[in-house]
């Protein structure tokens, strides 16, 4: 007796087989039943990770015909190593450097203004820091800043770097930063009253950071102008939740931290 499929869908209204893609680390593919985009930044069996520019994970199960890659139907498949998810760059956008162990901490050291700052600092660069082994610690405010470096006692093998809010020409930042002279320590700034201003609004969901009236708390007036909150701890988390990798902030944060970063690691003789 001649035997027959239990498929009876005629061949010609079968779909295609999708092409298999390994679901490399860093992969940008779409998920089309909800929509999420994101990249690949794990992958288990039957499950993938992705991590969208916003920093919020899905999990998904790596089905035939599952994902869309520049728009066309893929199957993710396991890469044929683990090796393959390991991430290739860090938040901050520099080559990865997977098992590297944390470098001895250096004398040097660099000072931010505030416990957001420092939060914000490590969230990115983090890795590049563990690995130069550069301790990032924070102040309350920078007033005293001319007597906190004469204590820190910076050197050629001991730089300091500092990082301050709103350092702009005229402003009392300015002022305070024009009276520190060592030339191993480097202060530098961005334009911004508070760090949240740093963090891209489209990246936190809103269309601008609001303008906050001369004399009022510029975090709780930000709060208020945007209905959010007034627990300023908790928003800030929320913010920092948002934060992904260097593509979240603003250029003009991204280059002064790195400047501090090269000051601090800079050899004995530069």
């Amino acid at each position: 007796m001649r035997q027959y499929s239990a498929d009876l869908t005629p061949p010609w209204k079968k779909p295609k087989p999708a092409p298999e893609v390994p679901a490399e680390a860093g992969l940008v593919v779409e998920e089309p039943g909800t929509g999420f985009c994101g990249a690949v930044i794990r992958c288990e069996a039957g499950t993938v990770t992705l991590e969208d520019r916003f920093g919020k994970h899905r999990v998904f199960p790596m089905e035939p015909r599952g994902f869309l890659l520049e728009g066309r139907v893929v199957t993710l498949v396991r890469p044929p190593s683990s090796s393959a998810l390991r991430p290739t760059r860090t938040a901050s956008g520099s080559v990865a450097v997977p098992g590297a162990r944390a470098r001895v901490a250096r004398a040097g050291r660099i000072y931010v203004e505030g416990r957001h700052d420092a939060e914000l600092v490590e969230r990115v660069w983090g890795d590049d820091l563990r690995i130069e082994g550069v301790v990032v610690e924070y102040l309350e405010g920078v007033d005293d800043l001319p007597s906190i470096v004469a204590e820190f006692a910076p050197g050629p093998d001991a730089r300091l770097g500092i990082l301050v809010d709103h350092l702009l020409p005229g402003t009392k930042e300015w002022r305070i930063a024009q009276s520190v002279t060592s030339e191993h320590a480097l202060v530098v700034g961005h334009p911004y009253i508070d760090i949240w201003e740093a963090v891209k609004p489209s990246s936190v969901g809103i269309a601008a950071w609001p303008r906050v009236p001369h004399g009022q708390d510029w975090k709780t007036g930000v709060c208020r102008a945007l209905g959010w909150p007034e627990n300023t701890g908790a928003v800030w988390q929320a913010i920092l939740a948002k934060v992904g990798s260097y593509k979240d902030l603003e250029p003009e944060l991204l280059g002064r931290v790195e400047e501090l970063i090269d000051f601090v690691t800079a050899p004995e003789d530069s």
